[in-house]
């Protein structure tokens, strides 16, 4: 075995005997262990665990500066942390893939913002979105790739799981603010993620928007497991059934949303004004 080979077997083994000594169980589809990240000098993610199981609803809180955004940017691939391991279930190394690689792993992100095709279709959206669909530029032209029976029923569960069916052949530009949010979930259901990443989803919804959109992430949960990083503490009072509060790059407390109000530094630092 060559010096590089061996430099690379070592690393592996290294990397193997870390995820092993965590002792996490069958049931973990994501950890993140001692990660940090630093830019400029400032240490955005400090020492992070963080563990979340299949199927489960987790809340992710804490102020401005926390660490959440860059905690899903590592999560995601967009950026690689300076020490640390992540990992997807029991043998995906995030670490060692693209973004890309780990989207089609199984991990979606919604940023704060819907990012749909308002020229297109409703149905469109989501059957660019379809699991191994690539027609991004036929669609436009009218010539998107047909489905197959089996995508399109599931087109039609996802259609009905965000609310949508009625809305089918309406143009994304002309839905609602919290239906193209709804649509972009739908967009990420259609890629049938095990993970799902929701960034602020109800920012600037309507009181019914806000209603619809919490019970659409709790019927989520089970089937995948949704992290939701939000601000807006009426949300999460709605959702919430495990809390975890970031502060400067690392969790400061984790339970319920009672035990998290309750502790004295998170009152301190965080839910204070509430």
């Amino acid at each position: 075995m060559n010096q590089a080979s061996s430099f690379h077997y070592q690393a592996e083994t290294d990397a193997r005997q870390a995820y092993d000594n965590i002792h996490v169980g069958k049931n973990v589809i994501l950890y993140l262990d001692d990660v940090s990240v630093s830019f400029d000098g400032f240490k955005a993610i400090n020492n992070l665990n963080l563990y979340i199981d299949r199927g489960e609803l987790r809340c992710i809180i804490g102020p401005n500066g926390a660490g959440k955004s860059t905690m899903m940017d590592i999560i995601t691939g967009k950026t690689r942390p300076d020490s640390g391991s992540v990992f997807l279930g029991q043998n995906t190394d995030l670490l060692k893939m693209s973004e890309a690689e780990i989207a089609c792993a199984g991990i979606g992100r919604k940023f704060q913002k819907p990012t749909v095709f308002e020229s297109l279709l409703v149905y469109d959206n989501l059957s660019l979105a379809a699991a191994g669909s690539k027609s991004v530029f036929g669609a436009y032209f009218g010539k998107g790739r047909q489905l197959s029976a089996e995508q399109n029923d599931f087109l039609d569960e996802v259609l009905n799981t965000i609310g949508l069916t009625a809305y089918k052949h309406r143009l994304a530009g002309e839905c609602s603010h919290g239906q193209k949010q709804w649509l972009e979930i739908g967009m990420l259901l259609m890629q049938k993620p095990q993970l799902l990443l929701i960034d602020e989803p109800v920012a600037g919804m309507t009181h019914g928007e806000i209603e619809r959109t919490a019970e659409l992430l709790i019927g989520l949960a089970g089937e995948h497991a949704v992290v939701v990083v939000e601000h807006d503490m009426e949300f999460v009072r709605k959702i919430a059934r495990k809390v975890t509060v970031l502060h400067q790059g690392s969790v400061l407390a984790e339970g319920s949303l009672t035990e998290v109000q309750n502790n004295p530094q998170v009152i301190d630092v965080y839910l204070g004004g509430h």
